[in-house]
């Protein structure tokens, strides 16, 4: 029921913004026709307002969710129109604040003390407002600049409501579409609900940013401001002050006289350094959160300030090697190993020829590679992987969803700062030097005794366990013990598998029993005067049929 009121307010915002257009040929159209006479007309200040400032205004009244997808539209420049552009690019930190007095009663509740004890001072009129929280100037005693950062009020229950609705559509895309199981709509909408509960724990926001500036620390590629926990709690964060240029703003850079090819070339790097060196990369990376530093002594060299460290990726070991090897894979235009890494991985199914499936890639990305970097669009490229994905039979993989998100990211804020940035020429040997960093045989020794203690604690066991198994071999006692989801299916099948045993016996014992009475019918029993064996040899024949029909 929540879930239905909430769709039903989103289609009355989007026909109240005039918005219902950007819906033509889709299932939506339909509703939102038939709902357009009971919303009231677009009043004269909304209707004069262009397309983008519409749509702008319509995603920060439907909340959160739809902030985060207007953030990362606005770094796609090359999806959508400049003027669209320019105005959702004002979600990052412009959002409508809320009132500054109900801040600072939260920073009193969170931090257990008046805003007045526990700072010199304290602005209530926010630097910066987005979709989960917003940004207030402060300063400790002692007169050191520091900024806190405020969760919403009631932010929670908003977010829930839109969980729940994505749920609910979740559970519509299982029961209807042919390839849920591939596009596994309910894991992908964990993964969001996960990643926003994280983004609502300035706690954990103030952790991850303790680490990821402990890895960058001294670095001329990227500056972490320091948390102050002192003054952090679960809905307040206090960090250093930090000043800098949105990455966005190309007329301030110009003017401050930084390389932008140098920095725009630095991001690439810096990112896949996070993902491949250290597998912690910032996974909301749009330029309201990713600054560049203002000082005029880095023009030549400029360096990255990090903001917001709410949503941060990690992959296991086994996803960061598999997407390693397809990154080279595609840099060495290597299509065969694509193919054999995207079966190897388990992300297609090992029926997958692979031949079909080399040619497949080779067919979408050849024709890129003849083409300047610059005109390629990646958004392309993944539309026409995707169809090719579909017809054999890609499972999404819900886990790489923010490392997806991250990269059209980084694509559009180095796109920004240099057009003609070559992609690939930049992450190539970053990539080729972590992986023989990372796969040397110094690394090897190092991983082998960072283990020792935990294989000389169990090496006692080994002989034992080792003498165990041998003796389940020999007198062929092996259990073998299966989990996962398979699991329940073989169980189901072994269920359907006992039904039709049971009544393929049970039909053959009657009409055996039927045969045997036949040779007595004359002095047998009858039923209805139709003889007992007839009636014996239709159960039994029932029974086998019932056992042999082909079941789904």
């Amino acid at each position: 029921m929540r879930a239905a009121l909430r769709a039903s307010k989103i289609g009355r915002v989007l026909l109240r913004y005039r918005l219902d257009d950007l819906f033509d040929d889709t299932p939506a159209e339909r509703w939102l026709k038939l709902a357009r006479p009971f919303v009231p007309r677009a009043s004269a200040a909304i209707a004069a307002q262009s397309r983008g400032a519409r749509l702008r205004l319509a995603l920060q009244e439907l909340g959160p969710i739809f902030v985060k997808f207007g953030q990362i539209l606005s770094t796609r420049r090359d999806l959508v129109p400049p003027d669209v552009a320019d105005e959702l690019s004002q979600l990052q930190d412009r959002v409508k604040p809320f009132d500054g007095e109900t801040a600072r009663a939260i920073v009193e509740q969170a931090l257990g003390r008046p805003v007045t004890e526990a700072f010199e001072s304290f602005d209530t009129t926010p630097l910066a407002s987005a979709s989960i929280a917003q940004v207030h100037a402060a300063t400790l005693a002692g007169g050191r600049e520091v900024v806190v950062k405020v969760l919403r009020p009631k932010i929670e229950k908003q977010i829930a409501a839109d969980i729940s609705l994505l749920n609910s559509v979740a559970a519509l895309v299982d029961r209807a579409h042919p390839s849920a199981d591939k596009i596994r709509p309910r894991e992908i909408v964990a993964e969001i609900e996960t990643t926003l509960a994280a983004e609502l724990d300035l706690q954990r926001e103030g952790g991850n940013a303790s680490v990821i500036r402990r890895m960058w620390l001294d670095s001329d590629d990227l500056y972490v401001p320091e948390i102050i926990w002192s003054h952090t709690a679960e809905r307040a964060l206090t960090m250093e002050r930090v000043r800098g240029i949105p990455s966005d703003d190309i007329a301030a850079l110009d003017a401050a006289g930084i390389d932008r090819k140098a920095l725009a070339a630095k991001g690439v790097r810096v990112f896949y350094t996070q993902v491949f060196r250290d597998n912690f990369f910032h996974a909301d990376a749009h330029a309201g959160n990713i600054w560049v530093d203002s000082d005029p002594a880095r023009k030549s060299n400029p360096r990255f300030i990090a903001l917001d460290f709410g949503i941060m990726g990690q992959l296991s070991q086994e996803d960061q090697y598999y997407l390693a090897e397809n990154f080279m894979a595609i840099f060495n235009k290597d299509y065969r190993r694509i193919a054999e890494l995207h079966v190897e991985a388990g992300w297609m199914p090992a029926t997958v020829r692979i031949d079909e499936l080399e040619a497949a890639a080779r067919s979408v990305c050849e024709p890129y590679f003849t083409r300047p970097l610059s005109e390629i669009s990646l958004a392309e490229v993944l539309v026409k992987l995707f169809r090719v994905a579909q017809k054999y039979e890609l499972t999404l993989q819900p886990q790489l969803i923010l490392l997806q998100k991250t990269l059209l990211n980084i694509e559009g804020v180095g796109r920004q700062l240099d057009p003609q940035l070559d992609i690939w020429a930049v992450a190539k040997p970053v990539l080729e030097r972590i992986l023989l960093e990372r796969y040397s045989p110094q690394r090897a020794v190092q991983e082998l005794r960072k283990r020792l203690p935990e294989i000389m604690t169990h090496a006692p066991d080994m002989p034992r366990l080792v003498h165990a198994w041998l003796k389940q071999q020999v007198e062929g006692k092996h259990e073998l013990a299966m989990r996962s989801h398979d699991l329940n299916e073989l169980s189901q099948t072994m269920k359907g598998m006992q039904r039709r045993i049971v009544a393929a016996i049970l039909g053959t014992g009657l009409l055996i029993v039927a045969a045997v009475l036949y040779g007595f019918e004359a002095g047998g029993p009858s039923i209805l005067a139709i003889p007992a064996s007839s009636w014996i040899a239709g159960l039994g024949g029932l029974w086998a049929l019932l056992a042999a029909w082909p079941r789904r």
